[in-house]
């Protein structure tokens, strides 16, 4: 009987030990707060999107979404990590806890919106159609662009709105690889974010040669975390905090978004 009572001993000693020797061990949880909490960091998920995330000459993430981003997880309690994805993997990104978080302009499309826990929507944007400059005034309306090359950004409402109209297609990795598609002339137009535009297109930027025309549609953003996620709630909150304060329309104003952040 005493060894008995030893090896059980022993036995409840060494769980005891295990569960305090690594996170494997630790009490499984539905909360992605938590989960977010107990790693001390959010991960965001990103492309290099100015004026939303891009980085300085520092090699920092600035821009409208990283910099909420950033006072948003300071509100939690833990460090920013921003990570550059593909962006046609983003869903499974976040899946697979690559990230936490989809925070970069993203348009709230119904299959983002049944796949994962959106916030609320935040800013107006549009898909825009991106042509020479010095060839604009020859396509005035969509059926007179039938015969173009389209450069899009794979995954992106973008890619969807060209696809819609029978475009001709060019799948790119970045919304900034359109621009530099049409800039070298290898792709005829592009469809990108308006609010891009706002900032890479036209006198003044990085692409004078392009600019941008008509709409093709009016769409809104939003942030997506995993589906069931509390953090969706959190950030809701957050974000009528910091409409309220006036940082968002702060923000917008210091990068060129003026008048395109909704209520919260």
């Amino acid at each position: 009987m005493k060894k008995i009572m030893t090896l059980i001993l022993a036995l409840c000693l060494l769980g005891s030990l295990v569960a305090c020797g690594g996170k494997a061990a630790a009490p499984a949880s539905d909360s992605d707060l938590q989960y977010v909490k107990g790693n001390g960091k959010l991960v965001i998920g990103i492309t290099d999107f100015e004026p939303m995330d891009y980085q300085d000459e520092t090699g920092a993430w600035i821009g409208f979404d990283a910099d909420l981003a950033v006072q948003f997880a300071e509100s939690l309690g833990v460090e920013p990590e921003f990570i550059e994805i593909e962006w046609d993997n983003k869903l499974m990104e976040l899946d697979n806890k690559s990230i936490d978080c989809i925070w970069n302009g993203m348009t709230l499309l119904p299959e983002v919106e049944e796949s994962t826990s959106c916030s609320r929507p935040y800013m107006r944007n549009a898909q825009v159609v991106i042509l020479a400059a010095d060839k604009a005034d020859d396509y005035e309306k969509v059926e007179d662009m039938a015969g173009l090359t389209f450069a899009v950004e794979a995954g992106s409402a973008g890619e969807e709105a060209a696809k819609e109209l029978g475009f001709s297609v060019t799948s790119v990795s970045s919304q900034a690889n359109a621009l530099l598609e049409v800039s070298a002339g290898t792709s005829d137009a592009a469809v990108i974010d308006l609010l891009m535009a706002y900032a890479m297109v036209g006198e003044g930027t990085g692409y004078a040669n392009l600019t941008y025309t008509f709409s093709l549609n009016e769409e809104q953003y939003g942030v997506a975390f995993r589906k069931g996620s509390d953090l969706a709630d959190a950030l809701n909150d957050f974000f009528k905090e910091k409409y309220a304060d006036g940082t968002m329309d702060a923000l917008a104003e210091e990068y060129g978004l003026a008048g395109s952040v909704i209520e919260q």
